[in-house]
């Protein structure tokens, strides 16, 4: 645990306690267990979790009167009601703990109870009372030898000193903790610290510097969340969304250094950490954090004053052990000698960002000379397999703006700030999806404000560079609205681009080329209803009887196609035969949910599902496509419970990259609930398109819902209450008729992945 290894803690721990319900322990040993298991499930912010071993663990010691066990758990009690907010009651646990730790003497719970208070006081701002428990806890920790509590106390010291304007005491205590925490191999404490001096370095406006220190943080964090890759989902995601700002403060600072393809690549490993939160295991692209030339002296100059730093305090600890009146002469001589030099690596440290050698090696990451000198390796690539009419869009959505990241074929990569707040930009996603979804509202307005926002900063940079495609990777909850069906006051933007969206950059390839004439295998459920338990909830799913006319006439289409409806529609024999065709076509439902992708499913005509898990070990590496032609197939039901806010959009991302790792290099879904007969309508246009040949699936879409959106044709309800698709001037209709030209219609499905 202490090394960061929580996935091997936590199986140790679980093992040990199943034994422990086979065999007879000690009651002493079983609270011990409980305790530990808390511990993991704390530092990785599961705070429900961790309280319920706690309590577990608390109720033991008290029958067996074990003060010891009873203290430390009252601290780490006090630790998951800080982080909850309930002041009050985190107080009260530390203090009985405290009472306890005076009273049996206990000098290293003493001193972890006193770190404990002192954060508590200094996440209320209580800056004079938390310093006073941290030298406390501090002078306890140096005298028991432990570096844990010592370096976790000198971080939070230089937090407090950070917070109140004392940049040069805060970062001598980061660097004192930074030493001993590298000493103790916490990967935790190295990375917030590293994290922590390069927010120093950015209050001094040294921002190359800050990062330098961010890449190396987020490298730590890397391997932290590679150690907990085997760990639940849940726990991932905790995790990622407590260190995700590191991620995106440095891809900011690199961006406002003209630094894209690196700021494009933190942006990529962030969304490819995101899939594995959401999935338990991805692919991944393989690639590290590029640390340039330049960065890498100034950290081995760096970690050689570490290393120094390191070395002597350990020998300074060694001598210190050997009590006062034991110490010989030359002992006490280079306890003194190490006392000194110690202060002259402090600063030393101190003035390392102004050395001549680190000034020299930080002018050369000037995007100038980065462009002459320095080799970015395969980033390179986001640039060099673009199609020539193709741009990457990249959207970086930061608290006070947005950033609009943009790579072309033929130029550098550029960026465009947009003055607009996370806030402001969030309720109009909002709003526009809510009007998407609703054929009789005007979806105009918010389209329009999305278009200047997204779009409108662009416009020149697409003009110039002839752009046809926009290669879309879009951030947090732009996921939940197709860029598509933005509008720039005049039309929409499907009628002037074609629009492909990428999970991540490193999961997709472009020089895969479609295959020439589809050969589809079409499902359809048609007749029935079945229900599925999802999240203890029962969700009933009738057939939809458009999807049968569907692949009727996409057997029309295309005479090659295999029709499967309903009770032939089966799981197994769908999966079997999938991998003989190059497109699949499901009409039926499918429903992806919020945090948990095992269970998101697709549903068959006979009833059985198939999760996201599953999707992931199928057989599709001949299938050029995969259209879901079906209703919430890209959105998890969960984002349709009003209570439930939209959440970051990862089901998207994986529904899309599960069926490319199953082998398939495109996927047609939709971001809600989508009409049935508009469906039929948009799906013969897009098999009319694609069978032309030479034509790409995103194109192939484009002129689908183009097809729609110029549409002669309408829903009506006949004189039986029947809805039907009739010519717009059909005289039987009733006055509650809708046109397909609203975006509720043809702007749903999105193509995610190799759609050129």
């Amino acid at each position: 645990r202490k090394l960061g290894e929580y996935n091997l803690s936590l199986d140790y721990y679980q093992k040990i306690l199943a034994i422990t319900e086979v065999i007879d322990v000690q009651e002493i040993d079983k609270a011990n267990i409980l305790y530990e298991i808390g511990k993991i499930y704390s530092d990785l912010k599961q705070h429900n979790k961790a309280l319920s071993y706690y309590k577990q663990a608390l109720t033991i010691s008290r029958k067996i009167y074990s003060k010891e066990i009873e203290s430390g758990i009252l601290i780490e009690i006090g630790k998951v009601y800080s982080s909850l907010k309930k002041d009050n009651k985190a107080l009260d646990n530390y203090q009985q703990s405290l009472a306890i730790n005076r009273k049996i003497n206990h000098q290293e719970l003493e001193a972890s109870n006193l770190f404990a208070i002192g954060k508590f006081y200094g996440s209320l701002k209580k800056y004079k009372k938390a310093l006073e428990y941290y030298q406390q806890s501090l002078e306890i920790s140096r005298k028991i030898d432990d570096k844990m509590i010592e370096s976790g106390n000198l971080h939070e010291i230089g937090n407090i000193y950070r917070d109140l304007g004392n940049h040069s005491k805060a970062l001598d205590y980061y660097q004192q903790s930074l030493v001993l925490s590298k000493q103790a191999k916490n990967k935790e404490i190295v990375g917030v610290t590293l994290s922590g001096i390069a927010g120093l370095l950015l209050k001094q406006k040294q921002p190359e510097l800050a990062i330098v220190f961010l890449k190396q943080a987020v490298s730590n964090f890397e391997q932290i969340r590679q150690g907990i890759s085997t760990l639940p989902k849940s726990i991932q995601e905790s995790y990622t969304k407590k260190i995700a700002i590191s991620y995106r403060v440095l891809a900011d600072l690199l961006i406002q250094q003209d630094r894209i393809l690196e700021a494009q690549q933190v942006l990529d490993l962030l969304k490819v950490r995101e899939l594995k939160d959401y999935l338990g295991d991805v692919r991944g692209s393989g690639e590290e954090l590029v640390i340039l030339r330049p960065e890498e002296k100034i950290l081995r100059k760096y970690d050689k004053l570490q290393k120094s730093a390191i070395e002597h305090g350990q020998r300074l600890q060694e001598l210190r052990k050997i009590p006062e009146n034991q110490r010989k002469p030359e002992q006490n001589q280079e306890i003194i000698e190490l006392v000194k030099l110690q202060e002259e690596l402090n600063k030393q440290f101190e003035t390392f960002s102004q050395s001549e050698e680190v000034q020299a090696l930080l002018n050369k990451l000037t995007p100038q000379i980065l462009r002459q000198t320095v080799d970015l390796l395969d980033l390179n690539r986001l640039r060099d397999k673009l199609p020539s009419d193709a741009v990457m869009l990249y959207p970086l959505i930061l608290d006070d703006r947005l950033e609009l990241i943009i790579t072309t074929p033929n130029s550098t990569p550029l960026r465009r700030k947009v003055p607009v707040k996370r806030t402001e930009l969030n309720k109009v996603i909002a709003e526009f999806r809510q009007a998407l979804q609703n054929k009789n509202s005007d979806a105009k307005a918010p389209a329009q404000k999305l278009y200047n926002w997204l779009i409108k900063p662009l416009e020149e940079d697409f003009e110039k560079a002839k752009t046809q495609t926009i290669i879309y990777a879009p951030d947090g909850q732009l996921r939940y609205i197709p860029l598509a069906a933005l509008h720039d006051g005049k039309q929409w933007l499907v009628e002037k681009y074609r629009v492909n969206n990428i999970t991540a950059k490193s999961l997709t390839e472009f020089d895969a080329k479609p295959q020439a004439q589809p050969q589809v295998l079409a499902g359809a459920f048609v007749k029935g209803n079945y229900n599925v338990q999802v999240t203890g909830r029962n969700y009933p799913f009738q057939g939809l009887p458009y999807a049968g006319k569907e692949v009727e006439n996409l057997t029309k289409i295309l005479p090659k196609t295999t029709k499967l409806i309903d009770k032939e529609f089966s799981k197994n024999d769908t999966t079997v035969k999938m991998n003989e065709y190059n497109t699949v076509h499901f009409a039926t439902h499918a429903a992806f949910v919020m945090g948990d992708a095992s269970l998101s499913f697709i549903l068959f005509g006979d009833g059985e599902t198939a999760n996201l898990k599953e999707i992931g070990n199928w057989t599709l590496n001949n299938v050029d496509l995969v259209v879901l032609s079906a209703c919430e197939t890209g959105v998890g039901i969960q984002a349709y419970n009003k209570e439930i806010e939209l959440g970051d959009g990862k089901e998207i991302l994986g529904l899309g990259y599960q069926f490319q790792r199953a082998g398939a290099r495109a996927t047609i879904a939709s971001l809600w609930k989508v009409s049935d007969g508009g469906t039929q309508v948009l799906m013969n246009s897009f098999y009319n398109a694609l069978k032309q040949g030479q034509i790409t699936k995103a194109e192939a879409l484009r002129q689908a819902q183009i097809a729609l959106i110029n549409s002669k044709y309408k829903f009506v309800s006949d004189e039986r209450g029947i809805i039907q698709i009739v010519p717009n001037n059909a005289s039987n209709s009733k006055p509650a008729s809708s046109k397909l030209q609203h975006p509720y219609y043809w702007a749903p499905f999105i193509l995610i992945g190799n759609g050129l």
